[in-house]
């Protein structure tokens, strides 16, 4: 009968939230793989979590205050792009101290700072799955168009400027995703397993299979793959759900290895 636990009223929220997030920060990280920023989704989750954290202390919607800080961190990184993931790397260092400080130091801060690394998808309600949503929507509905325009800047850099052609709207729809989906995964699943989301699928994915379009939908597989076994394994097993998260996708990552030994031969 345990077995059925699966299928309790109580765990279908967290069930569809966390695997609209699968889908959606896998596609997104396999764009910031492509771009070589992937240290970014871990350097605006830390900054986010930090700024959640704040929001406890303010008495402010945390939501709020996490938008704002990876907002304000993404918008502070676009002022020196030539900075690449040496930036995000300051981001994780001072996101993970920020976060620690005012944790220590506000009434249910240690409590909210562990949460918002660690997740609290068990605990995740309408809101969460209605902003999983809204996300994997409107990501779907854009990915023909925004993955035409990332991969012109990416492979023909001047392409824009030297046609006249405007690039910043696509940048700002790129952006506000990568703020939206690591402050919707921090919340949601904690800042280290959204950053594994992120980068774990992509990383496979890309390596399985030849062609960017092939590799988005190995990506996504992989990536909803692993978060079911990992939700199963966590219910079942009264384990945390993040921790089994990382495991599950560490274990995934094995098949890289072996992919690029048999593609060698």
């Amino acid at each position: 009968m345990n077995d059925f636990i699966l299928f309790d009223p109580l765990f279908r929220v967290p069930l569809l939230t966390g695997l609209c997030l699968a889908a959606a920060l896998s596609l997104i990280g396999g764009f910031l793989k492509m771009r070589e920023e992937w240290l970014s989704a871990l350097g605006i989750s830390q900054i986010s979590a930090a700024g959640a954290v704040a929001g406890v202390a303010l008495g402010v919607p945390v939501i709020f205050t996490a938008v704002a800080a990876a907002a304000g961190a993404a918008l502070i990184k676009d002022l020196n792009p030539k900075s690449g993931n040496s930036h995000y790397a300051m981001m994780i260092i001072l996101g993970w101290a920020a976060s620690l400080l005012l944790a220590a130091n506000t009434y249910h801060g240690e409590v909210a700072g562990e949460t918002f690394l660690r997740g609290q998808l068990y605990f995740t309600h309408g809101g969460h799955l209605a902003g999983a949503l809204i996300l994997l929507v409107f990501l779907l509905a854009v990915l023909k168009w925004l993955s035409k325009r990332l991969l012109t800047e990416r492979f023909f850099p001047d392409y824009y400027s030297a046609n006249n052609i405007a690039a910043f709207p696509h940048r700002i729809i790129f952006a506000g995703l990568v703020v939206f989906s690591a402050v919707l995964g921090t919340v949601s699943i904690g800042a280290f397993p959204a950053f594994a989301m992120f980068f774990v699928p992509p990383w496979i994915g890309f390596v399985i299979v030849d062609g960017w379009k092939k590799s988005l939908a190995v990506s996504v597989l992989i990536a909803v793959a692993a978060y079911l076994v990992s939700f199963a394994a966590a219910v079942l097993g009264d384990q945390p759900f993040g921790p089994l998260l990382m495991i599950v996708l560490a274990l995934f990552a094995m098949v890289r290895p072996l992919v690029k030994l048999v593609r060698r031969k």
